[in-house]
């Protein structure tokens, strides 16, 4: 053993950054990375802007490391990478901390504090952890101009956005439509998702769930249902967490490859009978399998198993475009409502959409595209229009 690698003993890395962090700041490393590329092929970097108005946390050391590689690795490439550093100063979360701090709501601005102290209270509040970013940005080695940074509440910054949107306008690349977008009626704004991850931002609830009829129409699309129960009545059965959008509801939407089918039973409710539509995975949910293919002629209301059977198997595919009657018909959800948002759409049939899944519920989605990202996108594929029965409050 007379050959060994040379052991290192008291290897202190603090004090190797220290030593490395005062060379670059001796030599201006950063500034010289940019200066002595001067007429070569630029390289663009705006930061995407933490805010300042909370400590970092080790998320931020992740990816400003993976930014910093980036920028390094197209330095060495022959760049010039000017790194513009840059202050996130609006959003939900300060307006509610300041809020928080003053013991005040957004009903109070005006009345007891008014718009120019509020806004002034933000704007403390927003950099209030500026240095110990600034002295996290340079231990860390992470370049970036933080002597002259964008900070997006000052005019300049918003003066050059509106700059952008004239030139955007001026070329015919904007265009109005609607999105969703998580809301709170509270704050009477819209949410994003760095604000729904916020710390107490979800809890666990009990919400009530509704499994719905709704009625198909007859048509020679949709005469293999009706064939196939024997009458003019026929139900596609669905089920939505939120029964508060059913009076928006615009569609219903399977999945192309699903197994559906249309069972004979009796309504639990009313005890009529009556033929429905579900996914064949999701029978077990509703129907005990010792009622399948029981004595119809026998049922009564005492009865606590309600005799089922499986009248026709198919695919979601074949429900596709296939019209049903309109759950709630009112004055403000009519046809001409929906037409009145969005001209010469087509609502009130099924759809295909690939969000759909067998874990739960009965394999067909109540579909109102004013209350969800999936809904929305499905709903805009097919034009079945848009339609909001409730107000910023959520009322």
């Amino acid at each position: 053993m007379a050959n060994r690698y040379k052991e290192f003993k008291h290897l202190n890395l603090p004090a190797i950054e220290k030593e490395v962090l005062d060379r670059w700041q001796r030599e201006q490393a950063f500034q010289k990375s940019v200066e002595v590329r001067e007429g070569a092929q630029p390289f663009a970097f705006y930061e995407g802007p933490p805010s300042a108005n909370g400590m970092p946390g080790i998320h931020h050391v992740i990816s400003r490391t993976l930014k910093d590689l980036v920028c390094r690795y197209k330095t060495m490439q022959g760049f010039k990478v000017e790194r513009k550093g840059g202050w996130d100063t609006h959003g939900l979360p300060v307006e509610l901390g300041v809020e928080k701090e003053l013991g005040i709501t957004k009903e109070d601005i005006g009345k007891k504090i008014s718009v120019e102290e509020y806004n002034q209270k933000c704007r403390e509040a927003v950099l209030r952890y500026k240095d110990k970013w600034d002295d996290l940005t340079t231990k860390m080695g992470y370049w970036v101009d933080l002597q002259n940074p964008y900070i997006t509440f000052t005019n300049e910054y918003i003066e050059t956005l509106w700059w952008c949107l004239k030139q955007l306008y001026d070329k015919k690349l904007l265009y109005k439509s609607v999105s969703i977008q998580p809301y709170s009626p509270a704050a009477g704004t819209g949410l994003s998702s760095h604000e729904l991850n916020q710390p107490g931002t979800y809890k666990m609830v009990k919400d009530t769930s509704a499994t719905v009829l709704f009625k198909a129409k007859q048509s020679s699309q949709s005469q293999f249902l009706f064939d196939a129960a024997g009458n003019n009545e026929v139900f596609f059965m669905a089920w939505t967490t939120t029964p508060w959008t059913l009076p928006s509801n615009l569609g219903l939407t399977v999945g192309p490859a699903i197994d559906y089918v249309l069972v004979k039973t009796f309504n639990p409710y009313t005890h009529v009978p009556q033929n429905v539509v579900l996914a064949k995975a999701l029978l077990s949910k509703y129907f005990k399998p010792e009622g399948e293919n029981g004595a119809f002629e026998n049922y009564n209301e005492k009865e606590k198993v309600l005799p089922w059977k499986i009248l026709a198997e198919f695919k979601g595919k074949d429900l596709e475009n296939l019209q049903y009657e309109q759950l709630i018909p009112s004055e403000a959800a009519s046809l001409e409502a929906v037409h009145s948002i969005t001209p010469n759409a087509n609502p009130w049939r099924v759809l295909l959409g690939d969000f759909v899944t067998t874990e739960d519920g009965t394999g067909i989605v109540h579909t109102a595209p004013a209350f969800g990202a999936d809904d929305f996108r499905v709903g805009k594929k097919y034009n079945i229009g848009i339609l909001t029965l409730v107000d910023r409050e959520g009322k």
